[in-house]
């Protein structure tokens, strides 16, 4: 198949919905280089559930939020459907996110004055989607992952089981194809936690989503269709 140049530079096509080809990041501290990535390469199919693990410092945060187009590497590129992002704006960047990425921390970020259902809604609402029509998205993602009767309750008035849940159907809120986890159990405990990763399979196995969890726990990356190992900023198998 022959690459065809477009805004973001189509340099390499493949079958791959993300992929990270020699992806390398350094940063900067007290003046010296710190380097967090180095020349890592990673393939995610469409509809592929993959676990990203590492120990603290591996570089598993890093990685996705370069593959979420939060970050840009020092080098090598990340490509989208066989598009290399490496000249995008920052713009183009936040408009990849919005359509295409939906992201799950392990802190939750919701808003603190915002209720479960106003939170959903953002996504939508930062891409003019209608009000009306963003609200019964989001009543309809609340009531999928279990909190149909908590949907006007602020996250300070939720559990942290189900601050995820809310963080989980906004991740979903703008129908993206590729979903981010960082450490989504992190911050749970250990039945909570099996309630979440089941949630995020069952949401998976029924969206046919792209779903790469980054995590130190060996259950949640049990749950996953394959394993990825980071070790000092590299793929280790």
């Amino acid at each position: 198949m022959r690459p065809v140049c477009g805004r973001w530079r189509l340099c390499v096509v493949s079958d791959a919905v993300l992929k990270a080809n020699g992806v390398g990041k350094t940063y900067r501290m007290a003046g010296q280089p710190l380097t967090v990535l180095n020349g890592v390469d990673l393939a995610l199919e469409r509809g592929e559930f993959v676990a990203l693990q590492g120990a603290s410092g591996s570089g598993k945060s890093t990685l996705l939020q370069l593959l979420g187009g939060l970050d840009a590497p020092s080098e090598g590129e990340i490509i989208f459907k066989g598009k290399s992002m490496r000249l995008q704006s920052p713009l183009d960047a936040a408009i990849f996110r919005g359509l295409h990425i939906g992201f799950v921390f392990q802190a939750y970020h919701l808003l603190p004055d915002l209720d479960a259902l106003e939170n959903v809604c953002l996504p939508a609402l930062v891409q003019r989607a209608p009000q009306a029509q963003a609200e019964t998205r989001a009543r309809e993602l609340l009531a999928a992952v279990g909190l149909a009767d908590r949907m006007t309750h602020l996250p300070t008035e939720l559990s942290g089981g189900e601050q995820q849940r809310v963080a989980i159907a906004r991740a979903l809120m703008n129908e993206p194809e590729i979903i981010l986890a960082d450490e989504p159990t992190g911050n749970l405990d250990t039945g909570t936690e099996a309630e979440i990763i089941a949630l995020l399979a069952q949401l998976h196995r029924e969206h046919n989503l792209t779903l790469l969890v980054a995590t130190h726990d060996d259950v949640v990356a049990a749950a996953a269709e394959r394993i990825v190992r980071l070790k000092d900023g590299r793929v280790a198998d």
